[in-house]
């Protein structure tokens, strides 16, 4: 099961999205973890921080879990 993690905007960046959960605290942070180790953003390896995410895209980062993405 996927952990609902709400957005007020119609995007967010995959950057953003990291620290909004918690698991990274700073944007050195996230920067060197993604560079490293990468997210999978529906099912897909992802390096960029920049990524936009939308409502309904499915974010799972190893060790933390799995997050989907939905419009507040």
């Amino acid at each position: 099961m996927h952990e609902e993690v709400k957005i007020n905007t119609d995007f967010i960046t995959l950057g953003q999205f990291i620290k909004l959960i918690n698991i990274l605290e700073s944007g050195g942070m996230v920067k060197a973890f993604l560079q490293d180790q990468g997210a999978l953003v529906n099912g897909e390896l992802e390096h960029r921080r920049g990524r936009k995410l939308y409502p309904e895209d499915i974010v799972e980062i190893e060790n933390a879990g799995s997050f989907i993405v939905s419009k507040d």
